[in-house]
């Protein structure tokens, strides 16, 4: 399920190339221009993540990270204009996660981006970790994933992987039906700065096949998609 994303800023320009490129990585985005709407839609919707803009009309975003900070637990990931130490301190103390100050890079943006998305994951897991939650295990007919063990079964038995097959096998069985570029899943399961090419996507799906296809040479579960990719069937 692709993570949820709402963006807060009053820039029309800033609030479109946001949106624009968050969506080009494979997160649903909401966006929201005025402070009100935001909280509104922050308690409704409950995102993953919310980059939240200062200086907004209606409320602040001090004023929104404040409130939200009573209930819920959301990564906040804040930007400014001013790059004053002041406000970057009580941004941060009233319970903002990140700073960002404008003008920002992209590359950046993503990358906190990414690295929030990764800590609440990781929160989230320790959590079922200590509930005993059933949901720490995905399962496709004769194939299961045990997410907090790291672990995959094929028709029972144990499929040793190595840390990359399992990230990107876990990555596409949680996109599952979705046709998914070889840039798309170099971005997302080796990371922006990744300096090898698609040829290691290419790899790597040639030894998942290899593992969880009953006919390697041709493909039922892990099928490629002409001049596109590769999508997870089941």
């Amino acid at each position: 399920m692709p993570e949820k994303i709402l963006v807060v800023e009053d820039e029309p320009a800033l609030l479109e190339t946001l949106a624009y490129n968050l969506e080009r990585y494979g997160y649903l985005v909401e966006t929201i221009s005025n402070g009100i709407e935001a909280l509104e839609t922050a308690r409704r919707e409950i995102p993953d993540l919310i980059i939240l803009d200062v200086m907004l009309p209606g409320i602040d975003g001090f004023e929104i990270t404040r409130i939200l900070r009573k209930d819920l637990k959301i990564p906040i990931l804040m930007l400014t204009a001013r790059d004053d130490e002041i406000d970057r301190v009580l941004g941060l103390e009233l319970g903002a996660d990140d700073y960002l100050t404008k003008p920002f890079s992209m590359r950046e943006l993503l990358a906190r981006v990414k690295a929030q998305l990764r800590r609440i994951r990781l929160f989230r897991e320790e959590m079922r970790a200590e509930t005993g939650h059933h949901e720490n295990i995905l399962t496709f007919d004769n194939l299961e994933i045990n997410m907090l063990r790291r672990e995959v079964k094929f028709d029972g038995k144990a499929i040793p992987l190595r840390p990359k097959e399992y990230d990107l096998l876990l990555f596409m069985c949680e996109n599952q039906g979705k046709a998914l570029s070889r840039d798309f899943l170099l971005d997302r399961v080796w990371g922006w700065d990744f300096s090898g090419g698609s040829r290691t996507v290419d790899v790597h799906i040639r030894w998942l096949r290899g593992k969880f296809e009953r006919d390697p040479g041709s493909p039922k579960r892990i099928v490629t998609v002409r001049g596109v990719g590769y999508r997870f069937e089941g």
